[in-house]
């Protein structure tokens, strides 16, 4: 644990005088202060994570974190355990909802086997880091062991260092696993304090019979294990998952590295609430590319004080919203680099009167 606490330490504050330089550039770009609204802030946040008044996006790559969740066996999804590695399967096909949404983005798909059940087949492009196949039922006792709990995070930096050595200079998370909604809400009521209830949605579309034991289900894992909520890694293992663990490791890694995060859905907003306990000043690296239709996705974001670029009513997860997302920051860095200044163009001025 000792060189997880020391890795966060090397995470360093935005920088203010990139930002600086940023914002006096928007100012003076054609066109009225501020009229880009949000695009313009968001080009500024990234000067302050980058470093750097101007910057490109040359290699986005969107991590998708797979594995299966042992609180399955008590009934609280649709769908079987198995679709986690069929799913798996289809994302290396390029089939997938990611896929397509990712190739309109420019950006890759890093697929990463964190812990599904099944022994997957080996595949070029599928990254085995299979801590185990997959956690224990929560609702009997700890998801995970600490030690496993640290062993899914070094993974996630690890994804990050390889990438990073590629040229990576924006990452979004993305996961897959049948039951990590369950895992999301147990982790969300245990950090916000807010009851079960009011953070458990319908997942991958269980009826109201069903959504009613989903929740008295995570009651019953939370009443198991009391999770600490001043202690991230404690909630982790004991109501999180494999894949949650890895994006924990993704956001501390690409953090380090002062590489611009975006965070999806409902499932890596939860990792997002267990690294900002663990690292705070990670908090500040975060951009939240939507708001799903999960309720407990709306209580995370609140709590983290982050605003979504988007609300589609989109619940699909894999990374979906995040290519979206990376899209729109791309276009807001390409509005700061590429746009001509008022005496770049010779255009004059608005002039400035006192009120």
């Amino acid at each position: 644990m000792a060189s997880l606490e020391k890795v966060i330490q090397e995470i360093g504050p935005m920088d203010e005088i990139a930002m600086a330089a940023a914002r006096y550039r928007q100012d003076s770009l054609t066109k009225p202060r501020g009229s880009l609204g949000r695009l313009e802030e968001l080009s500024i946040k990234v000067a302050g994570i980058k470093g750097k008044a101007s910057s490109r996006f040359h290699d986005k790559v969107i991590v998708v974190m797979a594995a299966d969740h042992g609180v399955v066996a008590e009934g609280v999804s649709l769908y079987p355990q198995e679709v986690t590695a069929q799913m798996v399967r289809n994302f290396l096909r390029g089939g997938a909802g990611i896929n397509v949404l990712a190739r309109q983005a420019f950006a890759r798909v890093v697929v990463v086997d964190m812990g599904v059940a099944t022994i997957l087949e080996s595949h070029p492009d599928l990254v085995s880091r299979k801590v185990a196949r997959g956690t224990r039922n929560m609702m009997r006792g700890p998801a995970m062991s600490r030690e496993e709990a640290i062993d899914a995070i070094e993974a996630g930096l690890e994804i990050v260092q390889q990438e990073v050595e590629k040229g990576l200079d924006i990452i979004g998370t993305g996961d897959m696993g049948i039951g990590n909604t369950t895992s999301s809400s147990a982790i969300t009521a245990a950090m916000t304090g807010k009851p079960v209830a009011g953070v458990t949605g319908r997942g991958t579309g269980i009826g109201d019979k069903q959504l009613t034991h989903k929740v008295r289900v995570i009651e019953e894992a939370l009443k198991v294990n009391q999770p600490d909520p001043r202690d991230g890694l404690d909630v982790l293992a004991k109501v999180g998952g494999f894949e949650i663990g890895g994006l924990v490791g993704v956001m501390i890694g690409a953090a380090v590295h002062r590489i611009p995060i975006v965070i999806d859905g409902f499932i890596s907003t939860a990792a997002a609430l267990i690294v900002t306990k663990m690292a705070p000043q990670l908090r500040d690296f975060l951009i939240a590319a939507h708001v799903s239709a999960e309720k407990g996705h709306r209580v995370a974001l609140k709590h983290l004080g982050l605003k979504p670029l988007l609300d589609l009513r989109m619940r699909l997860g894999e990374g979906t919203g995040a290519a979206l997302a990376i899209f729109i920051i791309d276009a807001a860095v390409k509005t700061l680099t590429e746009m001509a200044t008022f005496s770049e163009a010779g255009v004059s001025e608005a002039e400035r009167k006192a009120e």
